[in-house]
């Protein structure tokens, strides 16, 4: 079994599909892991302001399989792919850290994920995964957040699921 961290985000209808999101991962991983949720503006285009929270769950599958079930997931929750990549989106599920690779594959895969560099990402996953290590820089994730610019996080709170 690995350990595996991902971020979830939407900012179409999110508290509907981030719930839906979280029950779909409950009933294939069993336990998981979840952060408090958060609100943060858009990163890269002008839309609504985003939910995020991170997941920790354990599987066995390897990296591109549990991708392509990622995939089939925003799919299901009305995830469009015939529009900019950076856009409002009502489920956006994203392998952050898979155990300690680093590795690319297909279809935008890249672990450990590069937006691990904006709140969005290093808040939930921080307030989960403080000790967890990044892999290629050899920093906690609590020693990232630390190190974040405070100017930089333009988050709220806003709920646990």
């Amino acid at each position: 079994m690995t350990r595996v961290w991902l971020s979830l985000g939407s900012n179409l209808e999110p508290e509907i599909n981030l719930r839906a999101a979280l029950r779909e991962l409950r009933a294939r991983f069993g336990d998981i892991i979840v952060s408090p949720v958060y609100r943060f503006p858009a990163v890269g285009f002008d839309g609504p302001d985003f939910l995020n929270l991170a997941v920790g769950v354990d599987t066995d599958l390897g990296v591109v399989v549990l991708n392509d079930w990622l995939h089939a997931l925003e799919d299901r929750h009305g995830r469009r792919r015939d529009v900019p990549r950076f856009s409002s989106r009502t489920l956006d599920v994203d392998i952050v850290l898979f155990g300690g690779e680093v590795l690319k594959g297909p279809d935008n895969l890249e672990v450990p994920r590069p937006e691990l560099k904006y709140a969005f990402v290093l808040k939930p996953l921080a307030d989960i995964a403080p000790e967890v290590l990044h892999p290629v820089l050899g920093k906690t994730i609590g020693q990232l957040w630390r190190e974040f610019p405070a100017q930089k996080d333009h988050s709220g709170r806003v709920a646990d699921f």
